[in-house]
């Protein structure tokens, strides 16, 4: 089959989000065709270029979130009047506060259908005209919010929005419509698709609503991060007015809710984020969890040899940043030194970014405050029972060599998403100390100890009882690198992606003539109807061939259910 693949500041290029997991299952099902739809970030990320395609891509089509020219279409009367109402529909959904109370749900519904059908009134409007980035941003689109935030029944925080919130939103929303004004709405671009594959929500599945409005492709949506909570988090209440956060977060609010309300099947990678997608009022019934396919390969020499592992030392290993909470790390690692002296702590990481350059000074500070040079006892003088190393140096020239290094492999964050680093040292069999955040517990599946965030004291307990009794260590390693190998390997994923594009497929065949080389139409192109929707019920009975008796078949007999439509 063919599959559109869209992904926003990722594959195909070489920097960017869930571009090893994309470039994994391409290559892993490469008996399907992929046509990528890529929305870069940045300047920066094109110009790195790409990384190799396999010979099943078939074409890459890209487009720049980042920037976008004004496309020079002059609207007529009519079209001008089409904008302002669609666009108004659009900001007053957005803007509408829905009270609780009985019709709460009622209300809600109403919204989501204004806010779906002034979406896809301005896709047709876009596709038809030739854009929408002038239209967006026009005065038009400005005063139209206006009218929007001053309406009756607005949200408080949208009737106090001054004017430069009401620009910053405006400019906000453009950016995020970007999307509709793409040239890939045809039969040579996403209407080829027998399917889409949005790798994340939010902007990156609009191009799959879309080709399901235009041409009925069937959507499947993949989060690995909840892209909804992003937004929520970087809408602090130190980088936006009250109103631009308010507004803002009821639009990709509204989006989310349609993306979730919208595709065949949503596949999150962990339980978190399937409890989003659930609040965002996304069907149960279509969400199939699977988690992120990582490579065993290169773990199994470690993984299959634990007594390669200092029983007296612990091993951090990740991005060293504030979220990583290392502070708390040391002062636990600080109680453990009082009842095992001989323990060492070993971090290997670098820091991301400036902020987490600061991070690691301020650790490395606290490390030599808390942990002096000692004279005598269980280190020689300058011999620091904390280290601080990266992959590639002379301690740890691999990672895996990084995981073998210690016997118990610690993670201290206060926030996580689906923390890989956990998953690797499973996959060595190493016995783990975790802070109860994101994933973390689903991951671990009792096979290993979590423990409550900045808890210094829990955390450094669980250690000592980990440090203290090797066998229980055996024991949990053991049992980990079992459940990692079952859950989070690339094949099962892949395996699990093969067979949600044939379930899907078969559920929502795409309507369309396929021709073969000489320019008939190919037989049997189109996938078969195999799913009935509805409810069936009724008696069970046999159902024979007409004219032939029970006693001639040479099969037995047995009861099998008559489809009886209900209410038929």
């Amino acid at each position: 089959m063919r599959i559109g693949l869209l992904t926003e500041g990722g594959y195909p290029y070489v920097r960017g989000d869930a571009g090893l997991w994309c470039d994994r299952l391409v290559r892993g099902l490469d008996q399907h065709e992929f046509d990528v739809h890529a929305l870069s970030r940045s300047r920066r990320q094109e110009d790195e270029g790409w990384v190799p395609l396999p010979p099943q891509v078939c074409r890459v089509r890209t487009a720049p979130l980042w920037r976008a020219e004004d496309d020079g279409v002059v609207y007529g009367r009519r079209a001008r009047r089409r904008f302002t109402e669609c666009y108004g529909e659009l900001v007053g959904s957005v803007c509408a506060e829905v009270g609780a109370g009985a019709g709460s749900n009622s209300a809600s519904d109403d919204l989501a259908d204004r806010f779906a059908n002034a979406l896809y009134g301005l896709a047709e409007l876009a596709r038809e005209e030739g854009g929408l980035v002038g239209a967006l941003r026009s005065d038009t689109a400005a005063r139209t919010l206006e009218r929007a935030c001053r309406a009756p029944g607005a949200l408080r925080a949208a009737r106090e929005a001054r004017v430069p919130d009401l620009l910053t939103v405006a400019a906000h929303l453009e950016r995020a419509l970007r999307p509709l004004s793409l040239d890939w709405y045809d039969d040579a671009g996403l209407g080829a698709a027998d399917l889409c594959h949005a790798t994340a929500g939010g902007p990156t599945a609009l191009p799959g609503l879309l080709a399901r409005h235009f041409f009925g492709i069937p959507l499947l949506v993949t989060e690995y991060g909840v892209q909804l909570r992003s937004h929520y988090l970087t809408l602090g209440p130190d980088s936006a007015a009250p109103a631009v956060r308010a507004l803002l977060a009821a639009f990709h609010g509204r989006l989310a809710a349609e993306v979730y309300r919208r595709a065949e099947i949503l596949t999150p990678g962990n339980a978190h984020t399937r409890r989003w997608q659930e609040r965002c009022g996304a069907d149960r019934s279509r969400i199939r969890t699977v988690h992120p396919g990582m490579e065993a390969g290169r773990f199994t020499e470690v993984g299959e040899s634990p007594d390669r592992a200092d029983p007296g030392t612990l091993v951090w290993v990740g991005r060293i940043e504030p979220a990583k909470d290392l502070v708390s790390l040391l002062h636990a690692f600080a109680e453990v030194r009082k009842v095992e002296p001989a323990v060492r702590l070993r971090i290997v990481g670098a820091a991301s970014g400036p902020e987490g350059a600061s991070y690691l000074g301020h650790c490395r500070a606290l490390a030599a405050q808390l942990f002096p040079d000692e004279a005598e006892g269980a280190h020689a003088i300058g011999d620091n029972p904390v280290s601080f190393e990266e992959i590639g140096g002379p301690e740890a020239p691999t990672l895996p060599d990084a995981y073998a290094a210690g016997a118990v492999v610690v993670l201290s964050s206060v926030v996580e998403g689906f923390p890989t680093s956990l998953i690797e040292a499973m996959f060595c069999g190493r016995a783990t100390v975790s802070t109860d955040v994101g994933a973390v517990v689903e991951i671990i599946g009792g096979t290993g100890l979590v423990v409550p965030p900045r808890n210094p004291r829990a955390f450094a307990e669980a250690c000592v009882a980990l440090l203290r009794d090797p066998e229980r260590r055996a024991r949990l390693g053991a049992a980990a690198r079992a459940r990692a190998l079952e859950l989070f390997t690339v094949e099962q994923n892949i395996a699990a992606f093969h067979s949600i594009y044939l379930e899907i497929v078969s559920h929502c065949p795409v309507h369309r003539v396929v021709l073969d080389e000489t320019g008939e139409p190919l037989p049997f192109a189109t996938p078969a109807e195999s799913h009935v929707p509805g409810r069936w019920t009724g008696p069970t009975a046999r159902i024979m061939p007409r004219g032939i008796p029970e006693w001639a078949m040479d099969i037995p007999v047995r009861a099998t259910p008559v489809a009886v439509a209900e209410g038929a």
